[in-house]
C-alpha cells in the first residue's frame, strides 16, 4: 500500500510540476552503483526538479537531503519532508557534522541515493557557483564505491525567488553530467575542485 501511495504522488508532482516548469524525466544510463547527484542551490524547490528529472525507477530509491530546521517548520512542510519526498534530514549547525556525513553514507550503504547541494545554502549572490563546503569530499571518503552527478538546474530563482509561497510558471532546465568517483591518494582540496568545476561546466553561461 505505501508502495502505491508514494508511485501516486509521485505521478502527481511529476505532471504539477512538468507544467510549472516543463522539465521531464530524462533518460539516463542505468548502473547499480549508490549515486550521489549534486546540484547547484538557488531555491527550496531545488531538490523537486532533480527529482522529477529522474525516471520512476531511480525516483523512488532516491532521498533527497535537506536542513532540518527548514523543514520540520510547520506541518505542511514536514508532510512534505517526510511523506512525499522521504527527505533525508540532518542539522546544518550541529555541534557533531559528522553524523551527517554517517548518516547519508548509511543510505548509501543500503543502496538509495542522494540529492544534495555542496555549496551548503541557497546561493543568493551574484556569483554563478559558490564554493563548495568539504562535506562532499567527506562523504566520498566515508562510503566506497559510490559514484557522484553533478546536475545543473537553470531558472528555478525565478520560479520559486526567495520568500515565495506560490510558483511562478518559467522554464526550466535539468542538465546531467559524467559520473565522478574519488581517485586513489586524491586530497580534498583536489577533488571538492574537480567536482565544482565539473558542474559549474554544465551552466549555460560557463566561459573556458
Amino acid at each position: 500500500m505505501k508502495t502505491l501511495l508514494a508511485k501516486f504522488i509521485d505521478h502527481i508532482i511529476c505532471f504539477f510540476t512538468s507544467f510549472i516548469t516543463g522539465v521531464r524525466p530524462q533518460q539516463l544510463t542505468e548502473n547499480s552503483v549508490p549515486t550521489v547527484y549534486y546540484a547547484n542551490h538557488h531555491s527550496h524547490g531545488d531538490f523537486i526538479l532533480v527529482w522529477i528529472s529522474l525516471p520512476q525507477h531511480l525516483r523512488l530509491k532516491t532521498r533527497p537531503v535537506a536542513g532540518a530546521d527548514y523543514w520540520q517548520k510547520g506541518a505542511i512542510r514536514r508532510f512534505i519532508a517526510n511523506t512525499v519526498f522521504n527527505v533525508l534530514l540532518v542539522e546544518r549547525n550541529s555541534d557533531n557534522p559528522q553524523l551527517a556525513i554517517e548518516n547519508m553514507a548509511n543510505r548509501l550503504s543500503t543502496g538509495e541515493n542522494l540529492i544534495i547541494f555542496p555549496e551548503g545554502t541557497r546561493n543568493l549572490s551574484e556569483e554563478v557557483l559558490q564554493p563548495f563546503k568539504s562535506g562532499i569530499y567527506h562523504l566520498a571518503k566515508q562510503q566506497a564505491n559510490i559514484q557522484f552527478v553533478p546536475v545543473w538546474i537553470d531558472n528555478m530563482k525565478q520560479v520559486l525567488p526567495k520568500g515565495a509561497i506560490l510558483p511562478i510558471p518559467l522554464m526550466c532546465q535539468v542538465r546531467f553530467g559524467e559520473a565522478i568517483s574519488l581517485q586513489e591518494g586524491e586530497e580534498k582540496a583536489d577533488f571538492i575542485e574537480r567536482t565544482r568545476q565539473a558542474l559549474l561546466a554544465l551552466s549555460p553561461t560557463h566561459k573556458e
